[in-house]
């Protein structure tokens, strides 16, 4: 079996992790539409469309609010951006 070899590190390697607790909250858009009892009905109507109809354009919106909220909350500081990009052009030189 082959062993896998680690690249020697010059500096500090910038941890990269997708397990952010804030992850969670995009489960949020999906189930919220699957619960379809609550929305289930015609009124109140909002320009002559049925509750069933425009709620569901409030979910889009909602999804899209749960994604900006979630982007914010996890994205890099500019240190951590700036040392990803110094050891992608270290790889580089390489």
């Amino acid at each position: 079996m082959a062993t896998a070899e680690r690249p020697p590190t010059g500096g500090a390697v910038p941890r990269r992790s997708d397990r952010s607790p804030w992850n969670w909250l995009l489960l949020v858009p999906i189930v919220v539409p699957l619960v379809v009892p609550f929305y289930n009905r015609v009124e109140p109507t909002l320009f002559g469309w049925p509750f069933f109809y425009w709620v569901q354009l409030l979910f889009v919106g909602l999804g899209v609010l749960t994604t900006v909220v979630v982007y914010r909350a996890t994205r890099r500081s500019p240190e951590e951006r700036a040392a990803a990009r110094a050891a992608i052009e270290r790889d580089r030189e390489r």
